[in-house]
């Protein structure tokens, strides 16, 4: 079996852009298919005849994605990225297969759920690729790539879902896959050749701490997306997951301490940049998902317009995010750290929740399009920098298990924000939901301050 590669060479830009052509087409498919499918769930529930439940079509692949995240990171630091991400797309195309050809709603969430592992694989290894082929200073640059294929999604998915099928079916959102996959199969596997290879050695797998690890992921995840509208906080189950996902984590802790070679390196949470950007990854996420989750409501239910016209109102937002990762990498590039940048993203992220708790139903709508760009900036400013220093940080042979350990923290963020965007939305209504995104965005900024500088530099 191979094991982690510890010498790297330069590469020049003509080496380095097929790479990013080559993962971003994977980073796209995975996104795509955690918007791509929401339009698409009531007629589904329609023609599987299901009635309840239906949230776990979109549920499965977000669960099982992110708790084989970091798992999905460690093996490709171990068996190398190409070696991973094919396999990945394959599993993706083949559950997207069987997601078209399901008969019922068992069967279509667990297709799901096979999904959303082979998924993880596609933008773990893909966001790792680019750690390993892009020099630490002009990391910033090439992320630009990966947050235009998110911004892609985030606003041709609805859009290409409900397109597809009010004129096809349903069951068209996922033979288009079919193709796409093949395409990114190609084009991955040409690409990362140019990545050095791994010297054989044996490697003895740590399978108990990888079903430990994605276990008590499933276990925090459940309890932040369920918790407050699933079943009650105050509930035997709310109490049932938290008191398992304390043990399954103590457990966890205790096998990879004696593991020989742990699935989850604890050292890495020994770098104070490393640790500071994941605990920074979860805030921000709680913050700014719960934010995002609320514009196209606050549109709906305080304004009165339609589903298709809210999400033409947050087209601006998107855009935003997407113009501000392009400048947030050159920025950092030419700073030549990421700290300055992160905190005025932190900053204006605070400044737009602030601005969008203060909307009312005689706000002008022009001024609410204004507090959303200012947010999607923000965000778009801080992400890609936040990954740059975990990635910076982190030692070449724990790259791909940061990476992945940064995509968890932030998913478990973000469904923590918007569970708390929900209920503070039901108990309070819009003001106090902003508000609460605010308070986490406050709490960003002095985790942000409270970091250590973080200098493009090479720290392997």
């Amino acid at each position: 079996m191979p094991v982690p590669m510890t010498q790297t060479r330069s590469y020049t830009h003509q080496e380095i852009l097929p790479v990013i052509r080559g993962v971003a087409l994977a980073i796209l498919l995975s996104a795509l298919d955690q918007t791509i499918v929401v339009p698409a769930v009531p007629k589904m529930g329609a023609d599987l005849l299901a009635q309840g439940h239906l949230s776990w079509i979109v549920a499965a692949y977000l669960l099982t994605g992110t708790a084989a995240t970091p798992v999905i990171g460690k093996l490709s630091d171990i068996y190398g990225r190409r070696q991973l991400l094919q396999p990945a797309i394959i599993v993706f195309v083949v559950a997207s297969l069987g997601c078209a050809l399901a008969q019922n709603l068992p069967e279509m969430i667990l297709l799901r759920a096979v999904q959303g592992i082979g998924g993880a694989g596609l933008i773990t290894i893909a966001q790792t690729a680019i750690a390993d082929v892009v020099p630490p200073r002009e990391r910033g640059r090439y992320q630009i790539y990966m947050s235009g294929m998110w911004g892609i999604a985030s606003i041709a998915g609805p859009i290409a879902g409900g397109a597809l099928t009010d004129l096809l079916s349903w069951r068209a959102i996922f033979w288009i896959n079919l193709p796409l996959g093949i395409i990114a199969y190609i084009s991955a596997g040409r690409a990362l050749r140019v990545l050095p290879p791994h010297a054989p050695g044996a490697v003895k797998i740590d399978y108990l701490g990888a079903t430990l690890l994605m276990a008590s992921i499933t276990a925090w995840l459940v309890l932040c997306a369920s918790g407050g509208h699933d079943f009650a906080w105050d509930s035997s189950l709310t109490a049932g997951l938290a008191i398992s996902g304390l043990v399954l984590t103590a457990l966890t802790i205790w096998q990879e301490t004696r593991a020989p070679t742990p699935m989850l390196p604890l050292h890495i949470f020994g770098d104070k940049i490393v640790l500071g950007g994941l605990v920074l990854s979860f805030t921000n996420s709680l913050c700014t998902f719960g934010g995002t989750f609320l514009l196209p409501l606050f549109f709906q239910y305080q304004r009165g317009t339609s589903a298709a016209v809210s999400g033409l109102l947050t087209t601006p937002f998107l855009l935003a995010f997407v113009v501000m990762s392009y400048a947030g990498g050159h920025v950092a590039r030419w700073l030549g750290r990421t700290k300055p940048t992160i905190l005025v993203a932190l900053t204006t992220c605070l400044l737009a929740l602030m601005l969008l708790a203060s909307m009312g139903r005689t706000t002008p709508v022009a001024l609410c399009v204004l507090y959303m760009v200012l947010l999607g900036g923000g965000i778009g400013l801080v992400q890609p920098n936040i990954t740059v220093a975990i990635q910076n940080a982190a030692a070449r042979p724990d790259v791909g298990i940061a990476t992945g350990c940064m995509l968890l923290f932030r998913a478990i963020g973000g469904s923590a924000g918007v569970t708390l965007a929900g209920t503070m939305l039901l108990a309070h209504g819009f003001h106090a939901a902003f508000g609460a995104c605010a308070g986490a965005a406050l709490l960003s900024v002095l985790i942000g301050l409270a970091m250590r500088d973080m200098s493009l530099r090479s720290t392997h």
